[in-house]
């Protein structure tokens, strides 16, 4: 669980740990974790058309900036 402003919120426990000591994350695990969060924040699980470029448009930057992170960080 997550302690946010006081109140506790339950974790995503569908997106895995993606930092490993034995292999790289592939692009598919990054992306399926970046549809994950977007669903969790955004609350839906697939956008109404309205929605859809801007529920993309985020998927494509939380895995852009979970690549750059995974890159970044080293593995203990």
């Amino acid at each position: 669980m997550t302690l946010v402003g006081g109140t506790v919120l339950a974790m995503c426990r569908s997106i895995k740990t993606l930092r490993r000591p034995d292999e790289a994350a592939t692009e598919e695990e990054i992306r399926a974790a970046a549809l994950q969060f977007v669903r969790k924040v955004s609350g839906y699980r697939e956008p109404s058309r309205k929605n859809e470029e801007a529920f993309n448009a985020a998927v494509d930057e939380v895995a852009s900036a979970s690549r750059r992170l995974l890159d970044r960080v080293s593995v203990r």
